[in-house]
């Protein structure tokens, strides 16, 4: 029975989002939105959470307010489109602020963390990944004031930077990360739409595979991280190589989807925004590389009585694809 309604709701959950991309209308649109948030409120509600009811309270208040703020914006443009057509962008601002909320993006930011804390890895993937996606597509659609989207992009990049900086929760600090790379992705946004999606295919893949790791380990803390991925060095290996793509390091495909965005971003001469991004980023690859050395240098004392979770050929496969993938698009792009 409690699988039944897992299911229920889940597809659910991607039918209210397939509603909202394909609509023609803003008003189905927010029809689909609401219908992704009334079916992900029982899967948060999970008694494997930490705090179940408390983030499905959070998320549902935050959504519910940002849901009515976009219904307002779109009555209102429906109704003074006529009559004040100089207020339009106004409206397009209030509309936007109100997916901005719905995306987590600074400075609307604060529920997001503290939303994630208190679920479990697998509805934090869910958060991170496919709840982004019918906020963000709604933006591409609305993509129209660009002094506005500069603004929400260098609070993204700036505060996902220092909050995340003293943060001890994985929780956190991928929220914190997910806050970052949403600036990223708005980036994309303001003038190659490939760009985003070729960016948010790859963010969700190497967010996969973190979240696989800390699962399997049911890491939720960094003194756990430190301790748990002792017993296999090949595991341990595959997480930090993963954390390095996450932060963005040439090798690795996370570096892939970066370069697009600069490139893109200095051929329509944003050359402040581009640079203010790149240095703001750094922050966050440094509390990035402080977690990995820390795990890969500090030398603690192997156990052979602890039992390693077994990783199947899939994990390593999808792992070998992500690490070796920045190689694999230089070669195919040299062709188009």
């Amino acid at each position: 029975m409690t699988n039944f309604f897992k299911i229920l709701f889940f597809c659910s959950m991607i039918f209210g989002t397939l509603i909202t991309i394909s609509s023609y209308s803003w008003l189905s649109m927010w029809m689909g939105l609401e219908i992704n948030l009334l079916s992900i409120i029982p899967l948060l509600s999970d008694s494997k959470n930490l705090y179940p009811s408390e983030s499905a309270l959070k998320y549902f208040i935050t959504q519910a307010l940002a849901s009515s703020i976009l219904l307002f914006s779109i009555i209102l443009s429906l109704n003074l489109k006529e009559f004040l057509p100089n207020e339009i962008n106004f409206l397009t601002m209030i509309m936007n602020s109100a997916l901005m909320l719905k995306l987590g993006a600074a400075p609307f930011h604060a529920w997001f963390p503290e939303v994630l804390e208190g679920l479990s890895w697998y509805n934090c993937l869910l958060m991170m990944t496919w709840q982004k996606i019918a906020p963000m597509i709604l933006i591409l659609y609305n993509c129209k004031l660009t002094m506005f989207m500069v603004m929400i992009i260098l609070f993204s990049t700036i505060f996902s930077g220092i909050l995340g900086f003293n943060q001890i929760s994985l929780r956190k600090i991928l929220a914190y990360s997910s806050i970052n790379h949403i600036s990223w992705m708005l980036a994309s946004m303001l003038h190659a739409q490939m760009i985003w999606f070729i960016y948010f295919i790859i963010y969700s893949i190497i967010t996969f595979n973190i979240v696989i790791i800390l699962h399997e380990f049911q890491i939720f803390y960094l003194a756990q991280l430190f301790n748990s991925l002792n017993s296999s060095k090949l595991i341990k290996f595959t997480f930090l190589m993963n954390f390095f793509s996450l932060g963005g390091l040439p090798p690795f495909l996370g570096f892939f989807p970066k370069w697009l965005v600069i490139n893109n971003l200095v051929s329509n001469q944003f050359y402040s925004l581009s640079i203010l991004l790149i240095v703001f980023t750094l922050i966050t690859l440094f509390f990035y590389l402080r977690i990995s050395f820390s795990t890969l240098m500090i030398n603690t004392n192997e156990t052979l009585i602890y039992l390693v979770p077994k990783m199947n050929f899939k994990f390593f496969f999808i792992n070998f694809i992500t690490l070796s993938g920045l190689l694999a698009c230089t070669l195919i792009l040299n062709y188009f």
